[in-house]
């Protein structure tokens, strides 16, 4: 397994830190993966090394707003709104695509409900050559034991209207991410972890949980390569960040044939980043659910091509 970093340019000339993690022989897949709130590519640990380990590419980037992709301190949760978040997703997808390969969108936490989106909204044109989605922790709603309280939800959005730049900052109770004392650790030390974001990207990432819990953003079963919808979803039933429940009753609700809702009992928020041997179990589980699907040759517009 070896890594490359470099930098991809957005149309609008902002510059995203990447990285990849590419397999030692030729791969069997492709993965984009997006990472959550106050988080960056580089806090996955072997993560993405053993997927890599295992046949599958990994393509990864720092958000705009977070990670290396923050140049000084007033760019930190400088999101942009929604349209732009899905924006810099689709400029990024489009360096890996055309994929000879399979190729496979996934999201954790803030990522997931992104990706969730994304889905639903993306470009018709790049969601065909997008295989299968995974979900890890999505955020479709809060756990109580995170939720800010109605009025604060209020107040926000209205000074996000007037001071849409305003810095927030908002700290995520580590010892709510996961249940590994080393992981919890990480966080607090790493400062491009900086729990900080402004009222108008915040605003977005709840309207977009508020349409995702209340059923207001449609799926189809055409989602994806060859006109269909393939999604994994997981989740751990002791998350206390995003809400287990919400994103259980998400997927009951999706009309799509190939769904799989995994629920990880006794888990934190990270999944891949729990206490061994459970991250093993989760990254195994993703890894077979990929290459379970990574057989058959790649469908452009309808004709399959050689892998």
């Amino acid at each position: 397994m070896s890594v490359e970093e470099g930098w991809h340019t957005v149309e609008d000339g902002k510059k995203l830190y990447t990285k990849t993690w590419k397999t030692d022989g030729p791969a069997k897949t492709r993965l984009v993966f997006i990472h959550g709130f106050s988080d960056h590519c580089n806090a996955y640990n072997q993560f993405f090394p053993t997927l890599a380990s295992k046949g599958i590419e990994v393509y990864a980037f720092d958000q705009r707003g977070w990670g290396r992709s923050v140049e000084e301190p007033k760019q930190r949760g400088h999101t942009g709104p929604t349209s732009r978040v899905l924006e810099d997703i689709t400029s990024f997808l489009k360096t890996v695509i055309p994929c000879p390969i399979p190729l496979f969108l996934m999201g954790h936490s803030m990522g997931g409900g992104e990706v969730l989106l994304y889905m639903s909204t993306g470009p018709a044109e790049i969601r065909k050559h997008i295989r299968g989605y995974l979900l890890e922790s999505p955020f479709v709603d809060f756990d109580p034991k995170s939720k800010p309280s109605s009025i604060t939800v209020i107040l926000g959005r209205l000074a996000g209207k007037v001071l849409p730049h305003h810095q927030l900052t908002n700290p995520l109770d580590v010892k709510l991410i996961s249940r590994d004392p080393a992981v919890q650790q990480q966080f607090t030390e790493d400062d491009l972890c900086h729990d900080t974001g402004t009222l108008q990207g915040l605003a977005g990432m709840l309207d977009r949980t508020a349409d995702l819990a209340n059923g207001k953003v449609k799926i189809g079963d055409d989602a994806g390569e060859g006109g269909v919808t393939r999604v994994f979803i997981a989740h751990g039933d002791k998350d206390g960040i995003t809400n287990y429940h919400a994103t259980k009753a998400l997927a009951e609700r999706l009309q799509v044939k190939d769904k799989e809702f995994k629920t990880y009992a006794g888990y934190f928020h990270r999944l891949h980043d729990e206490p061994s041997p459970d991250r093993e179990i989760f990254v195994d589980d993703v890894a077979a659910w990929i290459l379970a699907r990574s057989g058959d040759p790649v469908q452009v517009d309808g004709s399959r091509s050689k892998l």
